[in-house]
């Protein structure tokens, strides 16, 4: 009899074999980088960026245009990427704005998330910077996103979203603590793309010219202002008679030539800071507090040309945080790791093999050279009668020591060793305490109306975590939770 009948619930991959940890990465060290060998991850990646066909498995709806990036301050003592070479240069773009759970054909103004990616066309070329509309994220390891994305998507039976869903899964991984109330609070509901800043939310790298590295955030702040809607009825109502407001908003706009734009700024820490930073630098659940590690100003952004074509263009867009170019690199945060894979297998997925040789994500500032061959929708020529392979006597591209980075240390036991400091409250209490007491009437009301909703096991857990950030905004949830009319009964869990 097989390993998985009569009652065995061992949870295995395809081939049967038991998965030792659903919930943590293996890393080399605690604080160190994922590892490839960590197939169980590799595994739940791929699968799950080809569980939907033929639209993005996240952030199926959004908007885009092209527009230009002008260097405003000199950073060039921090990175060698060309596109920071000098005060006024200019640097083609694509941004694409986007909600993360709902499925093509939803709204673009409910409460959710909202994506923020720019293609930068450089001479090095392209370099996406796929980001949120906010600095933080849910989880801080990426064996955990998968199963985040499906709490935020359709009850399997049901097929339809269900609060409770989102709810059980974020009261019981408490590091979402700080993204929840982001999330319900305004900026969980913003007015339309323009009015949202943009983060790469991740730290990265700057590399310079002496081969040095500094660590970076990267943050677009809107010249429009921040404008959110001031309640769920409102945006509830204007989705009932245009679902895609935001998207209609930003094109009218940039059609009438009133061009939207966003400030660039950076973050910046040098090793010793990171070591003696109160909290681990390369968690995504976490900011760089603006307070010691001011702001530096970089550049702005401008979008003044549409789209001809929405599916050439936006629909066929494709980002990968693995598309950096000399100049700007990665860092150990895990999530940041996992998506430098995940983004550009999921774009193999949904548009092929030779994504990157559709034109809005070709490079336009140079040439593309690659090693890669063959597949399906090929087109470009295939590099012609040139040899297929390296090393070879004939003539072949050569690498470019300018695109390698410096070595930075990493050490401890390959294992699956959680990231488990109990401070998930921290940046929530801080992020609570700056709020005015009109936004924390709105965040307490968003948050009963949708976690009144759930049953009394995780109403009582995620109000458990409240309380960590503050007692009175526990017992205010508490009481809104329990004005809520009890929900027709929601299809059950099936059993274990």
């Amino acid at each position: 009899m097989s390993g998985n009948q009569s009652g065995d619930n061992t949870l295995t991959n395809a081939a049967g074999i038991p998965i030792a940890n659903n919930e943590v990465s293996k890393t080399a060290g605690k604080y160190g980088p994922l590892l490839m060998e960590d197939y169980d991850l590799l595994e739940k990646m791929a699968h799950f960026n080809r569980e939907r066909i033929p639209e993005r498995v996240v952030h199926a709806v959004g908007a885009g245009a092209y527009g230009t990036f002008t260097v405003t301050d000199d950073i060039t003592p921090l990175t060698k990427a060309k596109l920071f070479s000098e005060v006024g240069k200019e640097t083609e773009i694509f941004a694409r704005f986007s909600t993360v759970a709902k499925s093509k054909g939803g709204s673009d103004i409910y409460r959710d998330l909202r994506g923020f990616s720019v293609k930068f066309y450089t001479e090095d070329g392209n370099w996406d910077m796929v980001g949120n509309g906010t600095p933080i994220f849910f989880m801080r390891d990426p064996m955990k996103f998968m199963d985040f994305i499906r709490s935020q998507k359709e009850h399997p039976q049901a097929n339809w979203r269900q609060d409770e869903m989102w709810w059980d899964f974020w009261s019981q991984v408490p590091e979402s603590l700080h993204q929840v109330v982001w999330l319900m609070g305004d900026r969980g509901a913003p007015m339309g793309w323009r009015h949202i800043n943009g983060y790469g939310s991740h730290t990265f790298s700057f590399i310079n010219d002496q081969d040095e590295r500094i660590w970076v955030k990267f943050h677009f702040k809107t010249d429009q202002g921040i404008k959110n809607f001031n309640s769920d009825e409102e945006w509830k109502k204007l989705q009932g008679i245009e679902p895609r407001w935001a998207t209609k908003d930003l094109f009218n706009a940039i059609d009438q030539g009133n061009y939207p734009s966003w400030t660039m700024y950076i973050q910046t820490m040098t090793d010793e800071q990171a070591a003696n930073f109160q909290w681990n630098p390369f968690d995504v659940t976490k900011i760089w507090p603006h307070g010691d590690y001011p702001l530096q100003k970089v550049g702005r952004f401008e979008l003044n040309r549409n789209p001809e074509n929405f599916f050439a263009e936006v629909e066929q867009a494709a980002f990968s945080p693995g598309n950096m170019p000399p100049g700007i690199a990665a860092s150990p945060d895990r999530m940041l790791q996992a998506r430098i894979m995940s983004y550009a297998d999921a774009h193999r997925a949904r548009l092929g093999v030779n994504y990157d040789t559709i034109p809005v994500n070709k490079p336009h500032a140079t040439e593309a050279n690659t090693p890669y061959r063959d597949g399906q929708m090929r087109v470009d020529g295939n590099n012609g009668s040139r040899q297929n392979y390296h090393p070879t006597e004939y003539k072949y591209p050569q690498a470019d020591k300018r695109a390698a980075t410096p070595p930075y240390k990493v050490e401890g036991m390959a294992d699956r060793q959680d990231l488990d400091e109990q401070d998930y409250a921290d940046q929530a209490r801080m992020l609570y305490t700056v709020l005015s007491d009109d936004e924390k009437d709105r965040l307490v009301h968003n948050i009963g109306g949708s976690l009144g909703k759930c049953r009394d096991s995780i109403q009582k857990r995620q109000i458990a975590l409240f309380r960590e950030v503050d007692e009175t905004f526990a017992d205010r949830v508490e009481i809104a939770v329990s004005d809520v009319k009890p929900p027709k009964p929601e299809p059950k869990p099936a059993a274990v």
